[in-house]
């Protein structure tokens, strides 16, 4: 060779390495570091992309607050922008989990406490761009309102959560239904409105006894289980007895009237609590709620029926008293009394209450005017005063006091079987002519 040196093969224990002025024994080894050095140096980029630069500020979650019983939970936490979301739903354990974009959550930890429907509530990030809540609750559960508003008052949005109590065969199919769609169960607030109305609707489908089109009765016959309500003041008949029997009797009634369809809150001795029976009506798409009642009073001389729909002002100091002893059926159960979650204030909320408040008061006036000259009734039947019972606000609503326990008179015929048909008689024709206008307006 030129230089006059001999280039040695490739042999097994080396190579030479022979190039423009490099040139020598190199090992296999040697030779393998210095060209990844050179590919390395070839590959390194000239700067590193900056991968947060367009990534946008974590949504600011800055107050948060939880309230609601058994029946039905809400949370609601103020942001500072409108996020996205999803929602799944999860078994062993029940779980509702809120999928977000990445948050910033500057409230305490306390102001989720779990309460109510949740056992366990929990929040935090799962990376740089995502974060979540797991809901854990207490029985089978769903979003019946899951978005995210524009406050009022033009400081953000909110994201409000709120969840009712279903039967263990509607989570179970929530549980299905995402499983089919690639486990989202929902996508923003379209998405989980449409998912709760799908499930709904298998709730009276499944048993095939709600004709389409048919108007819904939930007649609530008042207290049970543990709360006996009031006592007979000569037979000692509980309450509970009393208006289960009667609930029946309307059920029964109502049954052979076409385009009707009336079932019970509760069809055995069991507590509900005075949420779990709104909820349950609200559940059931129910076009009118019944609640039964025969309460005691201090004078035993007062006797007749008496007909009550729900204000914030009572309409007398009897209706008041009245609706203060029904409102405490939830203490002898345990119902924390405060958790009562508020509804979110809304316009449209607002208009429904309204609309829905006139449709108890004519309903209200179709049973007094049913039920005059026919049975007694008491000075004024209809009176209104703040009963738990009647609070929600897309379902026309009235409480019944059948007679009272306290009057001998009232007693007697509330345990005659005859005079209980003759009031579901009565009630069925109320509510058949309160019926017919509420058609006809598409009601």
């Amino acid at each position: 060779m030129e230089d006059g040196r001999r280039a040695l093969p490739y042999h097994r224990k080396g190579w030479v390495l022979r190039q423009s002025g490099i040139g020598g024994r190199w090992s296999r080894r040697s030779a393998s570091l210095f060209w990844f050095l050179v590919a390395a140096l070839l590959t390194v980029p000239e700067r590193a992309p900056a991968a947060d630069e367009d990534r946008e500020p974590p949504v600011l979650a800055y107050a948060a607050r939880i309230a609601g019983d058994r029946a039905r939970t809400r949370i609601v936490i103020d942001l500072d922008r409108k996020p996205t979301f999803e929602v799944r739903y999860l078994e062993r354990p029940d779980r509702i989990v809120v999928d977000l974009p990445a948050f910033t959550f500057a409230f305490a930890a306390d102001d989720l406490k779990a309460r109510g429907l949740f056992k366990d509530v929990r929040f935090g990030a799962v990376d740089a761009r995502s974060a979540r809540i797991v809901l854990t609750t207490e029985r089978p559960a769903q979003l019946a309102l899951a978005e995210v508003q524009a406050d009022e008052g033009g400081k953000g949005f909110r994201l409000v959560l709120d969840a009712e109590m279903v039967k263990r065969e509607v989570f179970d199919d929530l549980v299905k239904r995402q499983a089919w769609s690639g486990g989202k169960a929902a996508v923003g607030a379209e998405a989980s409105e449409a998912a709760v109305a799908a499930a709904r609707g298998d709730r009276l489908g499944t048993s095939g006894a709600v004709p389409g089109g048919a108007f819904v009765i939930a007649i609530d016959a008042g207290h049970g289980g543990i709360d006996n309500g009031a006592i007979a003041s000569e037979t000692k008949t509980p309450e509970k007895d009393i208006t289960l029997a009667f609930a029946k009797a309307l059920q029964r009634r109502l049954a052979r009237e076409p385009g009707i369809f009336a079932f019970l809150t509760r069809e055995g001795d069991e507590f509900l609590s005075l949420s779990e029976r709104v909820t349950i009506a609200r559940q059931h798409h129910a076009n009118l709620f019944v609640s039964l009642h025969a309460d005691k009073l201090r004078q035993d001389n007062i006797r007749g029926a008496t007909v009550y729909t729900i204000s914030d002002k009572a309409s007398d100091r009897m209706a008041a008293e009245l609706a203060e002893r029904e409102n405490l059926a939830d203490t002898i159960g345990g119902v924390d009394l405060a958790s009562e979650p508020a509804e979110v204030t809304d316009i449209l909320l607002d208009f429904t209450r309204r609309e829905t408040q006139a449709f108890s008061v004519a309903m209200a006036e179709s049973v007094v005017s049913s039920f005059e000259g026919q049975v007694a009734l008491i000075n004024n039947p209809h009176r209104f005063a703040g009963f738990r019972v009647l609070q929600a606000h897309d379902v026309p609503s009235i409480l019944l006091e059948l007679g009272f326990l306290s009057n001998k008179e009232d007693e007697k015929v509330l345990l005659d079987e005859s005079w209980r048909e003759k009031i579901a008689e009565l009630l069925t024709a109320a509510i058949r002519r309160y019926r017919e206008p509420v058609l006809a307006n598409g009601g």
